[in-house]
């Protein structure tokens, strides 16, 4: 099973918010997002938390990418996010990850948040994830 497929079947958070993954290697991923209804917090502005709720998935899933082959899992330790601009109704998003730093616990992912249209920076953010070994979990793939 890939890492895609792991967290496509486990991860019931992204389909109900409305997230789009791609994981193109490990450490190398995309989310996508249209932002509707359910991520306003009103008419036709976008919520704060659906910007934090992306940021935390594309730093977290970028770090599980490149983990997973080595038969590990990661947990957030902590995340950061700076919002620059809003999001409106319609808005497609679009997350990019990178890898910082990976050490033999650790590991620090940075991340992006753009508009697809306008191509204007939405929210920059970094977050450190725990890696520890999926027999934890009960999950042997």
């Amino acid at each position: 099973m890939t890492a895609q497929e792991l967290y496509e079947k486990y991860n019931n958070f992204d389909k109900e918010f409305g997230l789009q993954l791609t994981v193109k290697a490990p450490g190398v991923i995309t989310y996508e997002l249209r932002v509707e209804d359910q991520h306003l917090s009103s008419p036709r502005v976008g919520h704060g938390a659906t910007v934090a709720a992306m940021m935390d998935a594309i730093l977290g899933t970028t770090a599980l990418s490149k983990v997973y082959e080595k038969g590990n899992l990661v947990s957030t330790v902590e995340f950061k996010v700076n919002y620059f601009k809003p999001i409106f109704k319609d808005d497609h998003l679009i997350a990019t990850g990178e890898i910082e730093f990976e050490g033999k616990s650790l590991i620090v992912t940075t991340a992006k948040i753009i508009k697809q249209d306008s191509g204007e920076l939405v929210s920059k953010g970094m977050g450190t994830f725990n890696i520890y070994p999926m027999s934890k979990r009960g999950l042997f793939l």
